[in-house]
This record gives C-alpha cells, structure tokens and sequence, in this order.
C-alpha cells in the first residue's frame, strides 16, 4: 500500500541560478532505453557496471541534468537516469491521476526489475527527490541507499508550509501552477531561463519541445497541497536505509529551514551537506563538489 505523502513545495520555477554546462550529447554518456511501467513507456540513459544506481529529475528537467555526475557514478555502478513520464521521451498520459506519487514510485520499481534488481541506490533532486523518498517509505526493501538533492523531507516542507509565511510566500507559483490552463502560460524557452550556456539550453528547448506541459504541472495538481496549508495527522513510515542530503542554500523556493529535525525521520544514518553558494540546481552548480560528495558516500 502506497503511504500518500503530505504534498508539498516538491519543485521551483522562479529561480535565478547559473549553470555550469558541457554539451553531451546521450551517446557520449551511455546507452538509450526503455522500461515498460504498467503500459507507460520510461526513457533511460544508462552507463557503468556494478550495483544499480537510479536518478530521477525534478522541474524544469530531464535525464541530462546529471551528465556532470554520471561519468564519476559510472565507475563504480550500473547508473540509469531515467525521464519521468511527461518529460522528453517517455510517456506522456493523460489524466491527473497519472501522476499521482504511487504512479511515479511504480515507474522507479519498473526500471529496478527491467534491469533485473531487487534494491538500488536512489538519487533524486526536486521532485525526483519526492519520488525518492516516498519509494523509499514504501518499498524499503527495493532501496538500497538514498540520496536527496534539494528537496527536505514531505514533513519538514508540510511543516514549513503551515507555519512559516515564508515558505508560504516562496510556493505561490506552485498554486499557480495548480489553476486550470496553467500550462498555455508554460513554453520550452521560457523553462529553460535558468541555463546560460547556448549548447545546453539548445539541447533542454529541444527536449522540453517534446514534453507535456500539462503533464508536469500534474505533479502539482497531483501531489501538492491546497490551502489552508496543514501538517498531515500521522506519522509517514521511517526511511530504513541511509541518506545523503545534499542542499544548495540559495535556493528560494525550497527554504533551508525544513530541513530542521530530518533525522527525526530516518531509521538509519543520516548526512546533511549544506552549500551556501549554490542555488536550487545544486548538482550542477556546484557541480564537482556534489559529485565528489556523492562518489565518497556511497563508496566508503
């Protein structure tokens, strides 16, 4: 049964971040695929051999926003970085209930069993990082260790939406998101304001052109909160394996204090690394940091 996680501010759209890019194209980093989830075609690019190490993107992204930390992965694992559905080349359904988190948790458990797995490591960033920790809530015995860039913990940021005006002030374009036709104001440059290299943003035009924008605004239909904001009765299952959180301070939609109590809610050990300069797009912000950060952790 899929523990529905309190919905809350899971992505950002008004960002003013930098972005350090190198034009790869997917060849250059591994091999194309698909993974069949219950009748939903998954885009893959995958490299390495060794234990599976999957990365989920958030909004606005696609599979590309780990070409700095995949070739490092790739050394010491099978890495698949996958396009969630309504993004680039995977499925597009129609319907908000298509994306609704047990849907995306069950993407993630399709692409473990296509490559033949019973666990993995799960990295996830943004909304990638909701659907990381809710695979892990409730399917443990499928993750192996988890690692969260920019995104706290469902409680902390339902918690911080409760009570902090800030966070309150910092999610308003989410509930704008969440207004129907929200996505006629959406447009492949416009999503791609936050990338200064030309090579990069041709490449995310280019994928953004053949996404959904209804679909990834679904996520917010789907899974965010509506106002009155409240902190969810329960308590949402104990993350059972390790975690490694990575968060760029500078992010202004996603607001530091949620990560406050973390460990509250993790079973195991827990690693918090902060990064004042970077911004939302941690991982390619600071880039080299964040991937020596997360090639120590999950080798030592």
């Amino acid at each position: 049964m899929i523990h529905r996680l309190p919905r809350s501010c899971f992505a950002v759209f008004a960002l003013a971040t930098l972005l350090m890019a190198h034009t790869v194209n997917a060849d250059d980093i591994g091999e194309e695929g698909f993974v069949d989830s219950n009748g939903v075609k998954i885009h893959y690019v995958t490299a390495g051999e060794g234990p599976l190490l999957v990365m989920i993107h958030g909004f606005p992204d696609y599979w590309y926003t780990w070409r700095e930390q995949m070739p490092a992965l790739a050394e010491h694992f099978k890495v698949v970085a996958i396009d969630q559905r309504g993004y680039n080349k995977s499925d597009q359904p129609d319907g908000v209930e298509e994306y609704k988190v047990d849907k995306l948790v069950g993407d993630v458990a399709a692409v473990i069993k296509h490559f033949g797995e019973e666990k993995a490591v799960i990295v996830g960033h943004d909304w990638g990082g909701m659907v990381a920790w809710a695979t892990a809530m409730n399917l443990p015995n499928m993750v192996d260790r988890l690692v969260i860039l920019n995104l706290p913990h469902p409680t902390g940021l339902a918690r911080e939406l409760a009570n902090n005006p800030k966070q309150q002030e910092a999610s308003a374009y989410a509930r704008n998101f969440q207004k129907e036709g929200a996505e006629a104001v959406l447009t492949a440059e416009g999503l791609t304001f936050w990338i200064t290299d030309d090579d990069a943003k041709a490449k995310y035009v280019e994928a953004f052109e053949r996404s959904s924008f209804k679909g990834m605004l679904n996520y917010y239909k789907a899974n965010y909160p509506r106002e009155p904001y409240e902190v969810p009765n329960g308590e949402l299952p104990k993350v059972q394996c390790p975690v490694l959180m990575i968060h760029g301070l500078k992010d202004i939609a996603l607001l530091p204090g949620a990560l406050n109590d973390t460990w509250q809610w993790v079973e195991k050990d827990l690693t918090l690394v902060t990064v004042p300069d970077a911004g939302h797009f941690v991982q390619q912000d600071a880039s080299e940091f964040v991937t020596k950060n997360m090639v120590n952790w999950l080798t030592r």
